[in-house]
């Protein structure tokens, strides 16, 4: 294992820099590490790494909502107001129809094999987007008119949103059955995440005032309740949903709100863990690209990818309606609601594993939109911020 922990930070750090030196994400050098190191190509990492793989990966997700939490200014969040509430679900509604529409005749899928593509295919990615709109915030774009706090807040209920009607649909496919119980969970989960987080966020401030700690051993407790947060999800499940990941931003935001000064000191050394997490991360989604799979994909399935992807930009342009956004402020956000990334890594195999019929061309699509939309995306956010939003 330190082997392999080794050649990921090493080499990730390496071809991160290059690409950086190009002018170019170092998302895309990360990826191309996993890639190479992964068990489709050098075949180098460690089977102790790959099998903790997943929660490793949620691990270096959880830092970096924690830190975006510590940076969301729910002020900010009430005066966009209607749009925010939109992105949460309009784009992935979009692009899943899309999905439906297009696939059966690109593809030769069912229906309803096409909804579990477009489920797994219509998750943004947290990720990738967060960490650039906290450095937008950090330099002063966007935040005028709340554009970097709207785009964080709706990727992280996109995801709730968006692997709520993947379950649906799998067990549609298996003989199971939908019922308006299932649809019902999305609203009830983003609440009570919300709540839960709220309040362990304000228990958290009148604890912090009362006993002194230093900031790294903040750190630490702020994580392991963020843990704690995410691991509660699967333990209430089978009593009510809950989002744990919106509970962790939540209890950010309620520290935020309650103790800014706390909250900035905290954000800068949420900020230095991200350095090694995103690069734990990306590495690790790259190892689970099959490129075999990617290359026999086709154009059809590239076809649908990007048809899919305009229709999403669609979906964000409609949310974004009668509000004071300019135009180029839309185009901006219709760009960073592109990248996926996590949550394909995380699904992307579950209906192979299930034994479905389309198990392996909705992979083949789950890999092929990470290669293309998350460096796509994250490159189109880093080249326009200047360009297309006003600095404060």
């Amino acid at each position: 294992m330190l082997t392999s922990l080794a050649f990921i930070f090493l080499l990730g750090l390496l071809l991160g820099s290059v690409f950086q030196k190009l002018k170019l994400p170092n998302l895309i050098g990360l990826l191309l590490t996993g890639i190479i190191l992964g068990p489709y190509l050098l075949n180098l990492l460690d089977n102790s790494i790959l099998s903790i793989s997943a929660d490793l990966r949620q691990l270096a997700l959880i830092i970096i909502l924690t830190r975006a939490g510590l940076s969301l200014n729910i002020e900010d969040l009430k005066k966009v107001g209607r749009p925010a509430m939109l992105m949460c679900f309009v784009p992935a509604c979009f692009e899943i129809a899309g999905t439906v529409l297009l696939a059966p005749p690109l593809l030769g899928i069912s229906y309803l094999e096409a909804a579990i593509m477009g489920s797994v295919i219509a998750a943004v990615s947290p990720a990738v987007i967060v960490p650039r709109m906290l450095k937008l915030m950090e330099e002063g774009y966007g935040i005028n008119n709340s554009i970097p706090q709207l785009i964080m807040a709706g990727a992280s209920v996109d995801d709730v949103f968006v692997i709520v009607l993947f379950t649906s649909f799998t067990s549609l496919a298996t003989g199971g059955n939908i019922s308006a119980i299932s649809f019902a969970k999305i609203p009830v989960s983003i609440i009570t995440g919300a709540l839960i987080g709220s309040l362990i966020g304000y228990l958290l401030v009148i604890f912090f005032k009362k006993k002194h700690f230093r900031d790294s051993a903040k750190v630490i407790i702020l994580l392991s309740i963020s843990f704690l947060l995410v691991a509660f999800e699967k333990y209430a499940e089978n009593l009510f949903p809950v989002s744990g990941l919106l509970a962790v931003m939540a209890m950010g935001a309620m520290i935020f709100r309650r103790y800014p000064v706390l909250s900035e000191r905290l954000s800068n050394k949420f900020t230095k863990l991200w350095v090694g997490a995103e690069i734990l991360l990306f590495v690790l989604v790259g190892a689970t690209v099959d490129v075999s799979y990617a290359l026999s994909a086709g154009l059809p399935s590239m076809i649908l990818i990007f048809s899919v992807l305009a229709l999403r930009m669609t979906g964000v342009f409609f949310c974004l309606l009668k509000t004071g956004l300019s135009l180029k402020e839309r185009l901006f956000c219709m760009i960073a609601y592109m990248p996926k990334a996590t949550v394909q890594a995380a699904i992307g195999g579950l209906p192979l594993a299930m034994g479905l019929p389309c198990g392996q061309i909705v992979l083949t699509v789950a890999v092929l939109s990470i290669l293309i939309t998350a460096p796509l995306g994250a490159l189109g956010v880093d080249l326009t911020y200047r360009k297309l939003l006003k600095a404060s």
